[in-house]
């Protein structure tokens, strides 16, 4: 994580007070969710503040993790994302072959594999070294009180805008239709294949010794590991979709352009059913609106129950251009591909989308870029 003084820290005397508020905070979301769409956005509402929560107390992500690898040669640390990708894709195997559950349409997150994945996990590598987190981790570390994250998550929503403009061009270039092996060998063969082949990554990870790490987490990776993938595989069945974050940035910044005077019809990407739905209806119909929302509060609510939340600021004039420009990278970057660490990285291959190991191979190099240039920005030590 990026040094961030602490600005603000709750008195023990006030926490009850703002557990108190939180509650309030949470239950008004939770009105609106089910005013919105019923029961079902208020599940998936639940399922979002639990992932938040998740996040906070065992920090299982992939910026660390994957800089650690590429810097370092740490292959350890790539073991607890393999782990929530292995537990991801064994999750959604029996509901993937059944096709729907309880009257509810079940798809994955498949995705053309083409140049603009490998471009987009290019761009998003970099941009999540600079910005301090990828798409799920932005929205936690500002539930725990990272102020910075408010300006990586604006520019993020700048970016991925700015790439929905220009979505035509990206497709034209050279790429094959989505390749779901679910689909091609069946949902049980595919998913063994994937977790073969997870699993001997996943040793072989282990065979280096790891490089000993100071660790703040409340609970253990493996817990986050299987947590989030259980949840996920509840999003499956709740939104008929797998988790997915950085769709919500790009509705985000073209609501907020309409608000400027941009014309939705001069753009064809806007202009499909799904996105033109979705830009004029309301935000928490959005289901990846709500649960990244969800996410912010659920992390929110866990770092003031463990006694951890602190508002803090980076004010260095390095870390706040490389909040902008990690913001606009990832922001970018995943709109053209697909998705982020979550939506392409690990749903996509939970879903047997081979579009998703694309992904993976990509976002290493970018990660690398990124973390070559972070000296730059926060100095010498910056880890």
């Amino acid at each position: 994580m990026l040094p961030n003084k602490p600005v603000l820290k709750l008195p023990p005397v006030g926490r009850l007070c703002w557990a108190a508020g939180w509650a309030l905070l949470v239950a008004g979301f939770g009105y609106a969710a089910f005013g919105a769409s019923g029961v079902r956005h208020l599940a998936l509402l639940s399922v979002s503040l639990l992932m938040g929560a998740v996040l906070v107390l065992t920090e299982i992500g992939f910026t660390a993790s994957l800089r650690r690898f590429v810097m370092e040669f740490d292959t350890r640390a790539l073991r607890a994302p393999l782990a929530l990708i292995g537990l991801t894709t064994l999750a959604f195997a029996p509901l993937l072959s059944m096709g729907e559950v309880f009257g509810q349409a079940l798809g994955g997150s498949g995705a053309p594999i083409g140049v603009q994945v490998a471009v987009g996990a290019f761009l998003f590598g970099a941009g999540m070294q600079l910005g301090g987190g990828c798409g799920s981790g932005t929205l936690y570390s500002l539930g725990g009180g990272n102020g910075r994250m408010l300006l990586v998550i604006a520019t993020f929503c700048a970016g991925s805008f700015m790439a929905s403009l220009q979505m035509g061009w990206w497709q034209s270039l050279p790429g094959i239709n989505a390749v779901v092996l679910g689909q091609v060998l069946g949902w049980w063969p595919a998913a063994l294949l994937q977790l073969i082949l997870i699993a001997a990554l996943w040793w072989l990870a282990g065979l280096r010794p790891a490089v000993a790490r100071r660790v703040h987490a409340a609970w253990p990776l493996w817990v986050g590991a299987l947590a989030l993938a259980v949840l996920n595989m509840a999003t499956l069945a709740l939104a008929g979709h797998p988790w997915s974050i950085t769709w919500a940035y790009a509705l985000w910044g073209a609501k907020v352009a309409t608000q400027l005077g941009w014309d939705p019809a001069s753009t064809p990407f806007w202009q499909a059913p799904f996105q033109s739905s979705a830009l004029s209806g309301d935000l928490l119909q959005d289901v990846t609106s709500l649960m990244d929302i969800g996410l912010v509060l659920g992390a929110l609510g866990a770092a003031l129950a463990a006694g951890r939340w602190a508002w803090r600021w980076d004010l260095r004039f390095g870390a706040i251009i490389a909040a902008i420009l990690g913001g606009l990278l990832m922001g970018y970057g995943a709109r053209i591909a697909f998705g982020c660490t979550i939506g392409a990285l690990v749903s996509g291959i939970a879903s047997t989308s081979l579009h998703g190991w694309l992904w993976f191979a990509a976002v290493l190099p970018g990660v690398w870029l990124g973390a070559r240039l972070r000296p730059f920005f926060f100095g010498q030590g910056a880890q």
